[in-house]
């Protein structure tokens, strides 16, 4: 009889396959390949995840997971009196540092395959779920929900482009440029949406 599935050891496995994508990419990632780079047999992968897609899609949640909690975390989060600016500022600063910079590049990466059509599974939950979570931030500040889902999907497309930007260019002063007006833009919108 197979023993049932630890949750924490299948997260353990999980943020080890995610540590290691982020320093190797994910576009041509196969189980054995990450069995191998984490010292282990695919036994431990595929008695854990089914396949190649459902563990990409485990990845996906658990990089959600991450974000958010990240995100959750940052000062002014979860207080109205703070700009949303200032918490934009703050996670564009974590993740362009040097500890979260693997992570966002592989983020960036995702999205990008994902917009090619080149992932094994589909991602819409990657991309949407990041907007409600946002958006859950922008009803804090008394923004209709329907506005905050909005004001959040432009947000975090902006916010993706301009990291990608970045990321492809090195031009630190453009980019800081245009997230400046991209975060008075947001102040204004969320104070805009906060009195409808």
């Amino acid at each position: 009889m197979p023993r049932p599935v630890n949750p924490d050891r299948r997260r353990e496995v999980l943020d080890a396959v995610i540590e290691h994508l982020a320093l190797t990419g994910i576009g041509q990632f196969t189980l054995r390949g990450i069995a191998t780079a984490l010292g282990q047999s695919t036994r431990v992968l595929t008695h854990r995840f089914a396949d190649k897609r459902e563990l990409l899609a485990a990845v996906m949640q658990r990089l959600d997971e991450q974000q958010h909690d990240a995100l959750r975390t940052t000062k002014g989060w979860e207080d109205p009196a703070v700009p949303v600016s200032t918490v934009v500022r703050s996670a564009w600063e974590r993740n362009l540092g040097e500890a979260e910079l693997p992570m966002t590049r592989l983020i960036r990466e995702i999205e990008g395959l994902a917009a090619a059509g080149r992932l094994p599974a589909a991602v819409p939950d990657f991309i949407r779920g990041r907007a409600e979570f946002v958006a859950s931030c922008l009803m804090l500040r008394g923004v209709s929900e329907r506005m905050a889902l909005i004001t959040a999907t432009m947000l975090n497309a902006t916010f993706s482009s301009l990291q990608a930007d970045y990321l492809t260019t090195g031009d630190d002063e453009r980019v800081r440029d245009a997230l400046d007006e991209l975060c008075c833009w947001l102040d204004a919108a969320v104070k805009a949406g906060a009195r409808m």
